[in-house]
């Protein structure tokens, strides 16, 4: 890890490239750490997708989680989409784990068997 002051050393904008990453040093429109997070975040996944009820923060309120699905973020926004039509509520996508609103466990499970995964209820 780079010490304080390699940190906050460095160039933070260009007149010829405009802002760069902290991370890499690169403009930021070529920057790939994104990218670099996304694979390793797939890399790291075991091939089951799981899915559970949590209330935990939510003021009682239950959202159905899926966890663990192998796709990159767009993919898993137009699959999160479809799985919240299917339901017919809301939802939203957050670091990788789709949020559905309310208990749908067993609609989301039938959904994501039928196109192929392999999908375990966890949690209560």
């Amino acid at each position: 890890m780079a010490s304080l002051q390699d940190q906050l050393r460095g160039l933070v904008y260009s007149t010829e490239h405009g802002e760069t990453c902290p991370a890499c040093r690169h403009p930021l429109a070529d920057c790939q750490c994104a990218d670099h997070a996304e694979a390793e975040r797939i890399a790291a996944l075991d091939g089951v997708v799981r899915i559970r009820r949590e209330t935990s923060g939510r003021k009682g309120k239950g959202v159905t989680t899926v966890h663990g699905v192998p796709l990159v973020h767009d993919e898993l926004k137009a699959l999160a989409k479809t799985l919240k039509k299917r339901c017919g509520t809301g939802g939203a996508v957050k670091e990788g784990v789709i949020e559905i609103q309310g208990d749908h466990r067993q609609v989301l499970k039938a959904e994501l068997e039928s196109r192929g995964y392999t999908v375990k209820l966890a949690g209560g």
